[in-house]
């Protein structure tokens, strides 16, 4: 019988929240304790998985912690160093679940906790921009850190006032996420920053983030760092080796919060309406409902006129609040504009009023899909209206800043944007 334990951080502190039990993965079924179902501030992990008495199905179970693991080519790196099969995800997130997307902890009797951060050189940041995905699934498996997606990164500790990066050891938590530069896909943390300070000066809330140039700013040189929403620090922080200590934040992407396996974060047809289903989901459990459903339109729009068909359902995630009762839908994350590469599919990770291909979406397809998702036609077209007005000087503004900067390419990608995004079809 294979057991681990699940404990959650409230206010700096971990709290047991239950047990994963089973003969293997497949089998395996998450319970929550007595003892923590009777706290009066008890709050469930996941929106799928409420406070119950019963144990969750092996399924259930399934879905929800094995969405807290690194996809592709990382999950594959890491169970090979651990010698672990590479489909058994609880042996694979017992050995990064030290430090999770969101607030969770996963353990056995006996697991060292202990809380350290070690000081990155400039020559080991450097490494990490030139190798690639192979040297951060090597630093995500060192500090056992589990960070969800199949592209290249790691959780690093930033400390801004001496402009230097720090791998964080055990329990210590990350301050950001970096990404490298995709091997196959030109220029792609200059695309992705543009689109995120794109996003930005449309109005849509995003996290903090800035490119990392470790030379000349080429895809060699440089790293995407984006500010964890996840995170926050305390007016009066605890230390970590001298640096102060953030808090942690629950949150759960929407394939999380939904029941759907990461194997189906693209939506295969219209028939299986995850878009209604989102909207439903929102309506259901926010804390804020109305004001979501309207960011996450905004969302859905702006992708499809940055021409972002990798908008899916984990690169969208409900934040929870320090007590784990609030929940809103998190900033935007994960944003770029797919479209410019070749290579790239033209199908829109969400089918958009009956319409999937971006060359066949338009104004009349999110009239439709406004209509399906139960918001005013009226209302949604009129921020729609807004968006694509907004796009194109935003993304000019946002283009020369970068180029300002020191990287060019912004440029370049801001009129391959304007060729193929769907902006070029209004």
């Amino acid at each position: 019988m294979e057991r681990y334990y699940v404990s959650m951080e409230q206010h700096g502190s971990w709290v047991p929240v239950g047990t994963i039990e089973g003969e293997d993965s497949y089998s395996a079924r998450f319970a929550y304790s007595a003892r923590y179902r009777e706290r009066p501030d008890a709050a469930a992990v996941s929106v799928r998985l409420p406070l119950q008495e019963e144990p969750f199905s092996p399924a259930a179970t399934r879905i929800f912690f094995e969405g807290l693991l690194p996809e592709g080519f990382t999950r594959r790196a890491v169970a090979e160093w651990m010698r672990a099969d590479e489909d058994d995800y609880l042996a694979i997130l017992h050995g990064l679940g030290r430090e999770c997307l969101g607030a969770l902890l996963i353990s056995r009797p006996g697991d060292p906790l202990q809380a350290g951060y070690e000081r990155i050189s400039h020559a080991q940041v450097r490494a990490l921009a030139e190798e690639g995905a192979t040297r951060s699934a090597e630093l995500v498996t060192r500090a056992h850190l589990s960070l969800t997606g199949a592209s290249g990164k790691v959780g690093l500790y930033y400390d801004p006032d001496e402009n230097c990066w720090y791998l964080p050891h055990g329990t210590a938590p990350s301050t950001h996420i970096v990404k490298q530069s995709h091997i196959r896909l030109r220029d792609i943390v200059t695309n992705e920053q543009l689109i995120q300070m794109t996003a930005a000066r449309c109005g849509l809330d995003v996290p903090e983030s800035f490119i990392v140039n470790t030379g000349a700013g080429a895809d060699g040189d440089v790293l995407l760092a984006t500010a964890r929403f996840d995170r926050r620090f305390p007016e009066e922080p605890v230390l970590i080796d001298g640096l102060p200590r953030p808090l942690r934040l629950h949150q759960e992407d929407l394939a999380q919060a939904l029941g759907i396996p990461a194997a189906r974060k693209y939506e295969r047809s219209p028939d299986e309406g995850y878009l209604r289903a989102v909207f439903e989901l929102l309506r259901r459990v926010s804390s804020n409902p109305i004001e979501d459903q309207l960011k996450f339109w905004d969302r859905l729009v702006f992708n499809y006129l940055a021409g972002n068909t990798d908008a899916h359902l984990k690169n969208f995630s409900l934040l929870y609040g320090p007590g784990g009762r609030e929940i809103r839908l998190a900033p935007a994350y994960d944003q770029l504009s797919t479209a410019v590469y070749e290579s790239s599919t033209r199908d829109m990770a969400f089918s958009i009023g009956g319409d999937t291909r971006l060359e066949a979406i338009g104004r009349g397809s999110f009239a439709r899909a406004a209509a399906q998702v139960g918001l005013s036609s009226r209302l949604a077209l009129a921020r729609f209206d807004r968006l694509a007005e907004h796009f194109v000087p935003a993304l000019r503004a946002s283009a020369q800043e970068l180029s300002s900067l020191g990287f060019p390419a912004a440029g370049r990608l801001e009129e391959r944007i304007l060729r193929a995004g769907g902006i070029a079809r209004l």
